[in-house]
């Protein structure tokens, strides 16, 4: 772990209309990793998924009520500020955004190279949407990419693998970790990780998916 480090935060606001399994849990490691990189001097950035409270500008096809508003992350509403146990302090930035991906229509790749920023540690929510759509964006901006694993998570445990997955097979030198072994590695004890090396590596039949995530996350637990 180097200056050159930033932590991403995705989404982890106050909306609830979606459930969410695990999110007690996503919480408590998104705030041990907010609480070590604090001590570290790292930068945190954090996004917030905000639609315009009277539907302008919105993805085609945003559900909206009858009045044409969206109705999810409603500018305006406490849906769309960062959960409290989460919330950012001074010198934090807040990034908004009104598409899936933080970097679509915003100057987060910019700002992070303007501070010399070469490497995310990811978290936040949704696994599959817009986790995954910011990592994809942020590898194409050639950033070197942590994503933690028990500090995201999806509407439902198949959606979340299944984004955990395709990100790990084709965005090569991807690193996923969990909380708990990313902070081992940065207090220089032994700590382990899925690293994405190779096209593809964790394929598999959809007969294969529920042995495929035990694999997964004894990858993730295991000591090295």
């Amino acid at each position: 772990m180097t200056q050159d480090t930033a932590i991403l935060l995705i989404d982890l606001q106050q909306e609830d209309g979606f459930p969410l399994p695990r999110f007690d849990n996503v919480i408590k490691n998104a705030a041990a990793l907010i609480d070590c990189a604090r001590s570290r001097n790292l930068p945190l950035f954090y996004t917030r998924h905000v639609n315009d409270a009277l539907g302008r500008d919105l993805a085609f096809g945003e559900p909206v009520d009858a009045q044409g508003r969206p109705t999810t992350y409603r500018a305006g509403t406490p849906a769309i500020e960062i959960i409290d146990a989460l919330a950012p302090q001074a010198g934090d930035v807040v990034i908004d955004k009104q598409r899936y991906s933080a970097f679509h229509g915003t100057h987060l790749a910019q700002t992070l190279k303007d501070q010399g920023i070469k490497r995310l540690v990811v978290a936040g929510v949704l696994t599959d949407v817009c986790v995954m759509s910011s990592l994809f964006d942020a590898y194409q901006h050639d950033f070197q990419l942590v994503l933690l694993a028990d500090a995201c998570t999806a509407t439902t445990l198949s959606a979340h693998y299944s984004a955990l997955f395709i990100l790990s097979n084709w965005l090569y030198g991807l690193e996923i970790f969990s909380v708990e072994q990313l902070l081992r590695s940065w207090n220089n004890q032994p700590a382990t990780s899925v690293l994405s090396a190779e096209p593809d590596h964790l394929a598999h039949e959809p007969e294969a998916f529920v042995q495929t995530i035990a694999r997964f996350e004894r990858e993730l637990a295991a000591q090295r």
